[in-house]
């Protein structure tokens, strides 16, 4: 099967256990998500304006996703860009073009939006993963910085700045 045969459409409220499935092969250390939080998580992003979920279906399967996340901006005359993540396609799929056509997809979508860059950072230093990403169009052009919560997701943590405690007005 080609990514000819793919079929890509924005992920839907059933396709939840699926992507959820491939969400595990991206990530497989995270603890598993309770289906309640899962659902409104869900109701969340599907709700949030210019986030979209994308999913490749092959073989009546979930075989890759990636999200896009559109984001208004104030420069560049106001042209929005966008941010691609969670770039997974199932492992018994990889090798066949699904998870370039989904980029691809995402590229288009945010192009159509008005877009005047997007954006994507990766976790893996996996030279065939780095080659992947420059194959799909991307450059390794700038230098990206993250910061990540200490407490492992969990709500309700303190925010410091420079080990004190900060206010906000």
């Amino acid at each position: 099967m080609s990514a000819d045969e793919l079929v890509i459409r924005s992920a839907e409220a059933a396709d939840l256990p699926s992507l959820l499935a491939l969400y595990h092969e991206l990530n497989p250390a995270d603890p598993v998500i309770d289906r309640e939080r899962a659902e409104e998580r869900f109701k969340a992003i599907v709700a949030q304006p210019g986030m979209t979920v994308f999913l490749g279906i092959a073989d009546q399967a979930a075989a890759s996703s990636v999200t896009l996340v559109v984001v208004p901006n104030l420069t560049r005359n106001g042209a929005s860009f966008a941010l691609i993540e969670n770039v997974v396609t199932a492992a018994r799929y990889r090798q066949r073009g699904y998870g370039r056509a989904l980029i691809q997809y995402a590229i288009e979508t945010a192009w159509k939006a008005g877009c005047y860059k997007v954006m994507l950072l990766t976790g893996s230093t996996d030279a065939a993963t780095l080659r992947f990403y420059e194959n799909c169009g991307f450059t390794q052009d700038k230098t990206g910085y993250q910061v990540r919560r200490a407490d492992n997701y969990s709500s309700g943590s303190a925010v410091s700045i420079n080990g004190k405690p900060a206010s906000f007005a």
